[in-house]
C-alpha cells in the first residue's frame, strides 16, 4: 500500500519562495527609496554649491557697497568664522605707542617680513601678518618664524595676495596707516622652473594689493620690496638708482622693474604714496634655505661639495651681502619717513610721494671669501666644485651706492659679513639642533 504524500516538506517549500518573494520585494522597495533620497540630497548640495558660487561672483553692479558686501560676507563665513577672527586681526594691527602704526606686513611668515614684524612690533606699532605660506621652499621654517611672531601677538592671516574678497574684509575690519609689502615669489634661478609663479605673485598679487588700497579711505602708505636684481646688466658700479634699470638678466629680475613701473602708475593716477625699497642679497638668522650662504653652512656640515661660480673671464663673483638687522632699519625708516598718500575714493586729490632707494651693505665680498668665512666658523673645510656661470638669470657682481637712504633717512649699515655669519652659523646649529665643531667665538651681540 502507496504511503500518503508528504504534505510538511510542500508547505517548507511553498513558505521558502514566499518569504524569497518579500524579501526581493523589500530589497526593491529599499533600493528605490536609497535611490529617491540620494537624488533628493545630490539636488540639495547642487543648489547649496549654486548658493555660494552666485555669492563668490555676484553680478556686475555699479555700486561697489553692493560687491563689498557680498565679499564680506562670504570672508567672515570662510576666514575664521566671523567675530573671533575678526578679535584676532584687530587686536595684532592696534598699535600700543602714541601715534603708532597700524601695518599690514604682506609675507610676514618670511625672512624679511619677520623680522621687520617683529621690530614694529616691539616698539608698540601695530602689525598684522598675510603670508600664503607656499613650499618654494621649506614651509617649516615658515611655520616656526609663524610660531616666533605669535609669542610676540602677532597675528599672521593665512591667504593669497591674489584673494581680493579677503584682501577687502581685512581693509574694512583694520584702518592700515601703512603697508609693508614683502611678500613675492624670490629666486632668480626657480624662474626658469616655474615662471607663472613670478607672474602671479609678483605682478599679479601687487597690482590686486595696489587696487585695494587705493579704494581705501583713508589711503595708506606704501612701502615695498623690490630689488638689486633690476640692475641686471649694468655695468657702472656702485649701482645707483640713477643708473638704467631696462636690461633685466632674469624673469625675477623683469618682475621686479614691472612692480616699479606699476607703482609709478598707481601713484600718479590714484594719489597712493610709494617707497621701493631694492635690497642687496639679505643674509642672517632666520633666512632663506635657497640661498647660497644657507645651503653653503648645510652642505659644508654634511660633508657634500659645494658648487662655486667664476666669471666667464675667470673672476670671483661677489655679492653686497646685508645683514637683516640692517635691512631692518631700512625698511623702518622708510615707513617713518612715508608721506600720507592723496588719494581719496579711488580718486588722486594731489601729486604724492613716490621714491625709490637702495638698501645694500656698500661693501662686495667674493663668493670665495664667503665660503673661506664659513669654513673657519665651522670649522671644516669645504669640498669646493668651481664652474663657469650658467646663464641662469645670476649677475657676476654688485655694489650698492646708499647714499640717497643716507640723505633721507639716515639709512647705515653697520654689520660686516664676518660678524653677520658668526649670527647666522649661531642660530643655524642651534636652530636644527646640530652638534658640531663649530667655534663659540665671543659674539656679545644681540641677535635680534
Amino acid at each position: 500500500m502507496a504511503s500518503p504524500p508528504d504534505m510538511s516538506k510542500t508547505t517548507t517549500g511553498k513558505l521558502e519562495r514566499y518569504n524569497s518573494y518579500i524579501r526581493r520585494l523589500n530589497h526593491t522597495k529599499f533600493l528605490s527609496a536609497s535611490s529617491k533620497l540620494l537624488f533628493r540630497l545630490t539636488l540639495l548640495a547642487a543648489l547649496i554649491l549654486i548658493f555660494f558660487f552666485t555669492l563668490n561672483y555676484p553680478p556686475l553692479s555699479d555700486n561697489p557697497h553692493h560687491v563689498l558686501h557680498h565679499h564680506n560676507f562670504l570672508s567672515s563665513t570662510f576666514y575664521g568664522g566671523g567675530a573671533a577672527w575678526e578679535k584676532k586681526v584687530r587686536h595684532s594691527s592696534t598699535p600700543r605707542r602714541p601715534n603708532g602704526f597700524s601695518v599690514l606686513v604682506t609675507g610676514a611668515g618670511g625672512f624679511v617680513g619677520s623680522h621687520c614684524a617683529l621690530a614694529l612690533k616691539k616698539r608698540g606699532d601695530g602689525v598684522l601678518g598675510l603670508d600664503n605660506f607656499n613650499s618654494y621652499y621649506d614651509p617649516s621654517l615658515k611655520r616656526a618664524r609663524q610660531a616666533l611672531l605669535a609669542q610676540h601677538q602677532i597675528f599672521i592671516v593665512e591667504a593669497d595676495l591674489n584673494d581680493a574678497h579677503l584682501l577687502m574684509k581685512l581693509f574694512d575690519v583694520v584702518p592700515f596707516t601703512h603697508i609693508l609689502h614683502l611678500a613675492a615669489q624670490a629666486g632668480v634661478r626657480y624662474a626658469m622652473k616655474n615662471p607663472q609663479s613670478y607672474v602671479n605673485s609678483n605682478i599679479a598679487g601687487f597690482i590686486n594689493l595696489l587696487e585695494i588700497a587705493k579704494a581705501t579711505n583713508p589711503q595708506p602708505s606704501i612701502v615695498w620690496a623690490s630689488s638689486s636684481s633690476v640692475y641686471g646688466l649694468n655695468t657702472q658700479n656702485p649701482f645707483s638708482e640713477s643708473h638704467r634699470t631696462d636690461q633685466p638678466a632674469s624673469l625675477y629680475a623683469a618682475t621686479k622693474k614691472a612692480g616699479e613701473e606699476i607703482a609709478h602708475t598707481y601713484n600718479h593716477i590714484y594719489g597712493l604714496s610709494i617707497t621701493g625699497l631694492r635690497f642687496f642679497t639679505v643674509y642672517g638668522p632666520w633666512g632663506r634655505p635657497d640661498m647660497a650662504y644657507f645651503f653653503f653652512t648645510k652642505d659644508i656640515l654634511q660633508g657634500k661639495p659645494i658648487t662655486i661660480y667664476q666669471t666667464a673671464d675667470d673672476k670671483e663673483v661677489a655679492r653686497d651681502f646685508t645683514y637683516i638687522d640692517d635691512i631692518v632699519r631700512g625698511c623702518i625708516g622708510a615707513l617713518d619717513t612715508a608721506e600720507k598718500s592723496t588719494g581719496s575714493g579711488g580718486k588722486k586729490k594731489a601729486p604724492a610721494q613716490l621714491r625709490i632707494y637702495n638698501l645694500g651693505n656698500t661693501s662686495p665680498v667674493s663668493v670665495g671669501k664667503l665660503v673661506s668665512i664659513i669654513e673657519n666658523l665651522l670649522n671644516i673645510k669645504a669640498k669646493k666644485h668651481v664652474i663657469k656661470m650658467p646663464r641662469n638669470g645670476d649677475v657676476p657682481y654688485t655694489h650698492a651706492n646708499v647714499s640717497l637712504a643716507f640723505q633721507d633717512f639716515g639709512y647705515k649699515p653697520t654689520t660686516d659679513l664676518a660678524t653677520g655669519l658668526r649670527k647666522f652659523v649661531k642660530w643655524y646649529v642651534g636652530y636644527y639642533g646640530i652638534e658640531s665643531k663649530v667655534k663659540k667665538g665671543n659674539d656679545h651681540s644681540s641677535d635680534d
